[in-house]
C-alpha cells in the first residue's frame, strides 16, 4: 500500500439483499482497483474499502448511482476507518448483528436474461421452469428468517449441483448468491396429477398440462405466492364451469397473456399501462376492453374492463407459450377464503374445483394474492397491493415507535412501523372466514419475525366486533389505541403523502363504527393525525336488515326512496318495486317506522347501492361493491347535467339524499336511460363535494383535501372530483401506494397511534 491509500467503512439500509448487491460491490470494487471486503448483515450491507482516495470517492457515489435495478437503499454512511492492507476484495459469509433492520425484497418476475436462456435450446436451463438469478425469482415468499441466505429459505431442500454451485460462488457470475439457484439436476420439479391425486405419467407435465387446458379442463396451477386456478379464457364453457365450481358467479377472473401484444387483441393498452404490465412487480392491470374480442363473456361479464397481467414465473411462461391468447388466472381458494399455498392442502380443499393439479416442490412460506393496479386520475392507483409490493415499505415523514396495526374486517391487511418505515402486509383477505383469521395471526408472527419488530403499540379499529378489534384486544402487556375508521382512511393518505394537517378530508366508503355507534360512510373530515372532528356527512338514514342491505341493495333503494316520497312512494311506477312484490316493501317500511334490526347510515356506498337498485341495475349483489361497480360501468359518456342536491346546516352540514333520489325517480319515470342516469348522479357527487369543500375552506381556512376510502376506487369520482377540487384551487391528495379502500386502513391506525401516544 502506497502513503495515498485510506480506507473507509460503508453502512448500507434497504433492500439491499437478495438483490445482487455484494456482487455488484465486488465487480465495482475491481473496476476502481480496491481492495476489502463486502458481507450480508442483518442490518443491510456492510463494506471495508481501501485504496487510492480519489477511486474511492468515485466507487460511493457509484454506489447509489449505479446500484442493482432490484436495490433500494434507504440509508447510506460512511466512516473513516484504519487502513487493513488488504490484498484483494472479497466476499465474505453473513454476520450476525444484535439489531436486524435489513429490508427484504418482493417477489419479482423471470428477468429478461433467464427469460431468454428459458427458451434457448442450447442452454442447461432450457424450459427448466424454475430459472431464476440474483435479479429475478421468489424472495418474500420463501424466506423464513434473515440474513436472507439459502439456509433460511424454501431452497433449503435442495443441495445444488456442482454447477450451480460454482455459480453461486462466482462472483462475475449473474447468480452469485442467488439463494434459489437451482437447474433441472438439483431443483425443485413439477408434476402433474389427477383430482384424485394419481400421478399423470407424461415426459412433459407442463406440454400435457397445456393439452389439458385446450380440452376445457380446469388445472390448479401452483404458482410463486399460491395456487392459481387456470382455464383457457376463450373457452366460455370453461370459464363458466370455473365459476359454478368456485361459486364465483359475477367477479371478474384475472387473465394472463404471454405478452403485451396478445393483451392487445382484447383490451386497450395505453404507453404508461404497458410499462406497469412489464414491470418487476407484474401487477394484474384493469384495461378497458376491446369490442368485439374473444375472450369469453363469462370472464367479465357487466364489466368494462378486463383485469389482465403477464407472466412472472417460468412456469408461466412455458404454459402461455403454447398458442394460447389468454388463460383465466384466479386465486386458487374457496370463496372468501386464503390463496392455497400447500400441496397437501390444494388436494383437500381443491379437488372439487380442478380437474387436475400441477404441483411443485419448492415449498411456499407466506401467501402473497396478485396485486391489481389501474391507472386513473394521472396516477397509478392500487387497489390489492400484495405480490410484487410487499414488504417494500411506506417511508414516512417521521420516525415513530414500533407498532402493530391490526387493521379492518373486510380486505385486512396489518402494518409493523420501525423507525421512518411503515411495512404494510400483503392482503390477507376477510376476516370472518376462520382460514383467513389463522392466516392474520400467521401473518403478524411473520413479519414480526423477518422485520425483528416487537410492537410497544397496537392499534386497532372502533368496532368492538371486528375480529381484528377483538386480537388487539387480547394482547397484554402493550399499549392499546382504537381508531375510528375514516380517520384512519384519511390518515393512511396524508402518510403515505408526507403531510401533516390539518386536512378537509374526504372520506367515502360502505361502512365504518362512528363515535356515536351508528355505520358511517360519507363523512367530510376536519383531520389532524392524532384527532378529527365531523364537520359534514350524509344524513342518517335507516339500513334494513342491517348487513342484509349490502347483500340486497333493495332494500337500501325503500329506504332512500320512503324517506324521500313518504307513504306516496307507494304509487310510483318503477321496476324495483314491482320486481321486489309489496309485501317484501311493506316489511321493510315496518323495520324503518319501528326501528326494528334498521341501524342508521351516512354512508355513501349504500347510496350507489340504492341509486343502482332504483335505476334498474342491481337488486342484489354477488360480491361486495357489485351494484356501484355496475352503476359506475354503465355510465354514459355524453351527459351533461346533475342533480338537485342540498344540505342543512346546523353543528355540521348534513348532506339530504332526498333531492337527488327525486331526481333520479323522475328521470327513470320518464323512461331516461340508467346510463344517463349513472352520470348524471356522478356528476351531482362531484359538482356537490366541490361546492361543500369550498365553503368548509371559508370556514376553516383549509386548502388541503385528502381522499379516501373504498368509493375512490370509481374512477369517473376520483377523477372528476380531482379535477374540481383542483380547479378551486385546492391541493388535493389521494393514494398512489397503498389502497383507498380498507386494504390502506392499517397504515392510518399505526399513525393515528403514534400521534395519540406522543400527544
Amino acid at each position: 500500500m502506497t502513503e495515498e491509500c485510506v480506507a473507509r467503512r460503508v453502512e448500507i439500509n434497504g433492500i439491499v439483499q437478495g438483490v445482487g448487491f455484494r456482487p455488484f460491490v465486488y465487480k465495482l470494487a475491481n473496476r476502481y482497483n480496491l481492495k476489502g471486503k463486502v458481507a450480508n448483515t442483518s442490518s443491510g450491507v456492510f463494506i471495508h474499502i481501501e485504496g487510492n482516495k480519489q477511486h474511492i470517492e468515485f466507487f460511493c457515489r457509484d454506489i447509489s448511482e449505479k446500484k442493482p435495478p432490484l436495490a433500494h437503499i434507504t440509508e447510506i454512511d460512511f466512516f473513516d476507518e484504519l487502513v487493513n492492507n488488504y490484498q484483494d476484495f472479497t466476499i465474505v459469509d453473513s454476520r450476525e448483528q444484535s439489531v436486524m433492520t435489513t429490508l427484504i425484497s418482493p417477489d419479482v418476475s423471470v428477468c429478461d436474461d433467464c427469460r431468454h436462456e428459458l427458451f434457448d435450446l442450447n442452454d442447461r436451463r432450457f424450459q427448466y421452469p424454475f430459472i431464476n438469478c440474483t435479479n429475478c425469482g421468489p424472495r418474500y415468499t420463501i424466506i423464513a428468517d434473515i440474513p436472507y441466505d439459502r439456509p433460511q429459505t424454501s431452497m433449503k431442500h435442495f443441495k445444488m449441483c456442482p454447477l450451480c454451485q460454482a455459480e453461486y460462488d462466482d462472483p462475475a457470475n449473474r447468480r452469485f448468491h442467488a439463494q434459489p439457484n437451482a437447474c433441472e439436476d438439483c431443483g425443485p420439479h413439477v408434476r402433474l396429477f389427477d383430482n384424485a391425486r394419481q400421478k399423470i405419467t407424461t415426459p412433459n407435465p407442463i406440454e400435457k398440462t397445456a393439452t389439458l387446458l385446450k380440452q376445457g379442463c380446469i388445472i390448479a396451477v401452483k404458482g410463486l405466492g399460491g395456487f392459481h386456478l387456470a382455464v383457457d379464457a376463450e373457452n366460455d364453457d370453461a370459464v363458466t364451469r370455473l365459476r359454478r365450481r368456485k361459486h364465483r358467479e359475477a367477479k371478474p377472473l384475472a387473465i394472463m397473456s404471454y405478452d403485451v401484444e396478445r393483451i392487445r387483441k382484447y383490451a386497450q393498452v395505453e404507453q404508461k399501462e404497458e410499462k406497469l404490465l412489464t414491470s418487476s412487480q407484474r401487477p394484474i392491470v384493469l384495461l378497458k376492453k376491446k369490442e368485439p374480442n374473444s375472450i369469453a363473456k363469462a370472464v367479465a361479464p357487466r364489466n368494462c374492463y378486463f383485469g389482465a397481467m403477464l407472466p412472472y414465473t417460468p412456469l408461466h411462461y412455458l404454459l402461455l407459450s403454447r398458442g394460447f391468447t389468454a388463460l383465466v388466472m384466479t386465486s386458487g381458494n374457496l370463496r372468501e377464503e386464503p390463496i392455497v399455498i400447500d400441496n397437501d392442502d390444494a388436494f383437500e380443499r381443491l379437488s372439487d374445483i380442478a380437474d387436475y393439479f400441477l404441483i411443485h416442490n419448492r415449498d411456499i412460506y407466506l401467501r402473497s394474492d396478485d396485486s391489481i393496479v389501474r391507472k386513473t386520475a394521472g396516477a397509478t392507483r392500487v387497489i390489492r397491493r400484495s405480490r410484487g409490493y410487499v414488504p417494500v415499505p411506506v417511508f414516512l415523514k417521521n420516525k415513530v415507535p414500533p407498532i402493530l396495526a391490526c387493521g379492518a374486517e373486510l380486505k385486512n391487511t396489518i402494518c409493523l412501523t420501525k423507525a421512518n418505515k411503515a411495512f404494510v402486509s400483503q392482503h390477507i383477505g376477510d376476516l370472518e372466514n376462520p382460514a383467513t383469521y389463522d392466516f392474520f395471526e400467521l401473518t403478524i408472527r411473520h413479519m414480526k419475525l423477518i422485520l425483528d419488530i416487537q410492537p410497544e403499540i397496537i392499534a386497532f379499529d372502533l368496532h368492538p366486533d371486528y375480529l381484528s378489534s377483538r386480537y388487539a384486544q387480547e394482547q397484554k402487556d402493550i399499549k392499546k389505541v382504537q381508531v375510528q375508521h375514516h380517520h384512519a382512511h384519511i390518515v393512511s393518505a396524508m402518510a403515505e403523502n408526507r403531510i401533516d394537517g390539518p386536512v378537509i378530508g374526504l372520506s367515502f366508503d360502505g361502512a365504518g363504527y362512528g363515535t356515536d355507534g351508528a355505520i358511517w360512510g360519507g363523512e367530510i373530515l376536519i383531520t389532524d393525525i392524532e384527532k378529527f372532528s365531523r364537520t359534514a356527512h350524509f344524513a342518517y338514514l335507516p339500513m334494513p336488515g342491517s348487513a342484509a342491505a349490502i347483500k340486497e341493495p333493495w332494500r337500501m333503494a325503500v329506504s332512500y326512496l320512503y324517506d324521500a316520497f313518504g307513504e306516496k312512494f307507494w304509487d310510483l311506477d318503477l321496476p324495483l318495486l314491482k320486481a321486489i312484490g309489496t309485501n317484501k316493501v311493506k316489511i321493510m317500511v315496518d323495520m324503518v317506522n319501528k326501528k326494528i334490526n334498521a341501524p342508521f347510515t351516512s354512508s355513501l356506498g349504500r347510496l350507489f347501492d340504492g341509486i343502482a337498485s332504483i335505476a334498474g341495475i342491481r337488486n342484489h349483489v354477488l360480491f361486495e361493491g357489485q351494484a356501484a361497480m355496475e352503476l359506475e360501468m354503465l355510465a354514459s359518456d355524453q351527459v351533461a347535467g346533475i342533480y338537485d342536491y342540498e344540505w342543512e346546516t346546523t353543528d355540521s352540514h348534513k348532506i339530504l339524499t332526498r333531492p337527488i333520489i327525486q331526481g333520479v325517480v323522475k328521470d327513470m319515470l320518464q323512461g331516461i336511460h340508467p346510463s344517463v342516469i349513472s352520470r348524471k348522479f356522478h356528476q351531482t357527487l362531484i359538482r356537490l363535494f366541490a361546492e361543500l369543500c369550498e365553503v368548509i375552506r371559508e370556514e376553516s381556512g383549509l386548502n388541503k383535501v385528502v381522499l379516501s376510502g373504498g368509493v375512490f376506487q370509481n374512477s369517473i369520482l376520483l377523477t372528476g372530483l380531482i379535477k374540481a377540487l383542483e380547479e378551486a384551487k385546492f391541493n388535493v391528495y389521494s393514494h398512489t401506494l397503498v389502497p383507498p379502500n380498507d386494504g390502506g386502513i392499517s397504515l392510518g391506525q399505526a399513525m393515528v397511534a403514534a400521534a395519540v401516544v406522543d400527544t
